[in-house]
C-alpha cells in the first residue's frame, strides 16, 4: 500500500471517529422525519399538475366531440342545399377534428393512468412516512432509555468504586466508636466510688428521717399499748439498716482497696 493511500485512510479514520462521536441519533432521526414531511407538499403539487393535465385533456376531448357533431350537421345541411363545395370544406375540417379527437382521447387515457399512479405513489409515500415516523419515534425512545441506562450504570459504577460507600463506612465506624466510648464512660461512672458513697448517704438520710418520724409519733402518743409490736419491730429494722450500712461500708472499703492496687 502506498504512502498516500495510508495517509488518506488514516485521515478518513480520524474524521470518521470524530463524526461518529458528534452524531446524535435522536437529532438525526427527527431531522429525517422532518425531511420526509417536507416532501409531502412537493408530491401533492406534482399530483395536482398531473390531474390538471388530465382535466384539460378531458375538456379538449369534449370540445372536439362537440365540434365533430357540429361539422357532421353542417355537412348534411350543405349536401341538402346542393352546395358540394361547402360540404367538401366541412368534410376536411371534420376529418381533422376526428384526428384531433383520437389523439386527445389517447392522451387523456395516458393522463388518467398517470393521475392514478401519481395518487397511488403519493399515498404509498404517506404510508411509508407514517411507518418510518413511528419507527423513528420508537428508536428515539430507545435512545433516551439507553442514555438513562448509561447514566444509571455510571452512577452504579461510582458506588462500586467506593467513593461514597467508603465515606459512609468510615463515618459509621467513627460513630460506633464514639457510642461505645460513651457507653463505657457511663458504665464506669455508675460503678464508681462516688456513686456508691452517694447511695450510702441517701440511705443514711432516709434512716434519719424515719427515726425522726418515729420520734414525732412517740411524742404525740401515737405509739400506744395497742401497737406494742411496732416498737419491738423498730430495733429489728434499725439492725437491718445497720447491717445494710455495714455491708455498704465493706463494699466501699473493697472498692477503695482495688483502686489502690
Amino acid at each position: 500500500m502506498g504512502l498516500w493511500a495510508r495517509i488518506k485512510r488514516s485521515v478518513r479514520a480520524a474524521f470518521g471517529g470524530i463524526v461518529e462521536k458528534t452524531e446524535d441519533p435522536e437529532a438525526i432521526l427527527q431531522q429525517t422525519i422532518r425531511d420526509m414531511r417536507d416532501r409531502v407538499p412537493e408530491l401533492n403539487n406534482s399530483v395536482a399538475q398531473v390531474m390538471a393535465t388530465e382535466k384539460l385533456l378531458a375538456k379538449n376531448k369534449e370540445r372536439l366531440e362537440t365540434q365533430v357533431v357540429d361539422l357532421d350537421s353542417k355537412i348534411k345541411a350543405s349536401v341538402k342545399m346542393g352546395r358540394d363545395d361547402i360540404a367538401t370544406a366541412y368534410i376536411g375540417q371534420l376529418q381533422q377534428a376526428q384526428l384531433d379527437l383520437q389523439r386527445t382521447g389517447q392522451q387523456l387515457d395516458h393522463a388518467t393512468n398517470a393521475s392514478k399512479q401519481a395518487l397511488k405513489a403519493r399515498d404509498n409515500y404517506v404510508l411509508q412516512m407514517q411507518r418510518r415516523s413511528a419507527e423513528a419515534m420508537q428508536l428515539v425512545n430507545q435512545s433516551k432509555q439507553a442514555k438513562l441506562q448509561e447514566q444509571l450504570a455510571q452512577t452504579m459504577e461510582s458506588f462500586h468504586i467506593g467513593d461514597d460507600a467508603s465515606t459512609f463506612n468510615e463515618m459509621r465506624d467513627k460513630i460506633d466508636r464514639r457510642s461505645a466510648a460513651a457507653e463505657a464512660k457511663m458504665q464506669l461512672g455508675s460503678a464508681s466510688v462516688d456513686t456508691q458513697m452517694q447511695e450510702i448517704e441517701r440511705e443514711a438520710l432516709d434512716m434519719q428521717l424515719q427515726d425522726k418520724l418515729l420520734e414525732y409519733k412517740r411524742d404525740m402518743g401515737m405509739l400506744g399499748t395497742g401497737s406494742g409490736s411496732q416498737p419491738a419491730a423498730l430495733p429489728a429494722a434499725s439492725e437491718e439498716r445497720g447491717e445494710a450500712t455495714a455491708g455498704n461500708d465493706r463494699a466501699l472499703e473493697g472498692n477503695r482497696a482495688r483502686n489502690v492496687q
